[in-house]
């Protein structure tokens, strides 16, 4: 069995915010949304309603968001629990210090550049849902 790929869905709490925050900060751009009354929109954010999901890309890189109250009632769990988890996800980019410069004053928690004992340069933040977000290039 040959898996074809992974795209992390986020538990937030607003969709649009996240959304902005991942076009703004870092690139990314809509490929859909997913009203509250299960619109589907394809290719931008609407920006005048909620929206209870939304997938981006950046080059190879997708990812997913949805809020929770939909995530939950979509996966049928009747019982509250609590989805976040202590995970860091890692990309690895072409050039880390080009992106360090251009997104370092856009956020608040991110650490210093560094060579990692690995091989690789990399920096880490939290996006606006507390998520940890590594970047690292290749030395």
């Amino acid at each position: 069995m040959k898996f074809a790929s992974m795209t992390p869905n986020f538990e937030v709490l607003n969709v649009k915010d996240t959304v902005n925050f991942y076009v703004d900060v870092l690139g990314f751009s809509v490929v859909m949304a997913v009203t509250e009354s299960r619109e589907i929109v394809e290719n931008k954010f609407p920006q005048d309603t909620e929206c209870v999901y939304a997938f981006i890309v950046k080059d190879n890189v997708m990812l997913a968001f949805q809020r929770g109250d939909a995530l939950r009632k979509d996966i049928d769990l009747s019982h509250q629990m609590n989805i976040g988890a202590s995970v860091a996800f890692y990309i690895e980019v072409e050039n880390v210090d080009e992106l360090y410069v251009n997104i370092a004053g856009k956020i608040s928690e991110i650490t210093e550049i560094k060579n990692a004992w690995y091989g690789m340069r990399e920096f880490y933040f939290k996006d606006i849902n507390g998520y940890l977000l590594g970047f690292g290039s290749k030395i």
